[in-house]
């Protein structure tokens, strides 16, 4: 186990570190090997726990106990149908309400058929939401508990992870051709920084309610997976 001390400076290590990889993964890489990345990644942050920051100790702290899986199963499963029904009903109103059809625009939903297919079994699920899960409410998670007390833990992880997107709000701006450095740009990071820190203490929350990371990672599929899939609708009619 380390000291409070040591956890602190590894807790600051890997904030500033996820924050610099989402800048040069988004800003510089792109999407190449997203997936084989990011999966490559989650195993070194593994490793890294087992091996240099818990040193002996185990997974449970991670919430990836044997223990807790059916526990984080069942919240999760539980989220996700939460999430479907609040799309669906997104997706009801979009022709009647402006701003939710707003809401629900998504540029990566003119994929194919094939393509949307790959994203929300494949690319979301395994380079998205297990990564981001295991490194937000895992690793990150789990070093800031030892140091703060749950709320506070949980608030601090969160401004982490909105953080995160930045880098890639910016790119969809540049796709969408807005100016960064415009009312516009500017008011859209803001929001997404928001949006996401929100998000992230709710997965927190699964994460520490059920025992299990498990929760927060079906949760964070049926997000991004069902609202790529409530964006693809409105191009169907």
């Amino acid at each position: 186990m380390t000291s409070r001390t040591t956890a602190g400076q590894q807790l600051a290590a890997l904030s500033i570190a996820l924050l610099l990889w989402s800048g040069v993964a988004n800003l510089v890489i792109g999407d190449t090997l997203y997936t084989v990345r990011n999966l490559a990644l989650n195993g070194l942050l593994l490793a890294g726990w087992l091996w240099r920051i818990d040193r002996g100790g185990g997974l449970e702290a991670l919430g990836l106990a044997r223990s807790s899986l059916a526990a984080g199963t069942r919240w999760g499963i539980g989220a996700a149908v939460v999430v479907a029904i609040a799309l669906v009903g997104a997706v009801l109103l979009a022709d009647r309400v402006d701003a939710v059809a707003t809401l629900l625009a998504d540029e990566r939903a003119a994929a194919t058929d094939g393509s949307l297919l790959s994203a929300t079994l494949v690319r979301i699920p395994i380079g998205t939401a297990i990564f981001e899960e295991v490194a937000f409410r895992g690793v990150l998670l789990a070093l800031a508990l030892r140091i703060l007390p749950p709320l506070r833990a949980v608030g601090a992880t969160s401004v982490v992870f909105g953080l995160w997107h930045i880098a890639p709000t910016i790119v969809t701006l540049r796709i969408n051709e807005v100016e960064v450095a415009s009312l516009a740009g500017t008011g859209a990071l803001a929001g997404a920084v928001l949006v996401t820190a929100v998000a992230g203490a709710g997965f927190c929350w699964l994460r520490l309610r059920s025992g299990s990371l498990v929760a927060p990672i079906l949760a964070h599929w049926a997000t991004n997976s069902f609202g790529l899939l409530a964006a693809a609708t409105q191009g169907w009619e």
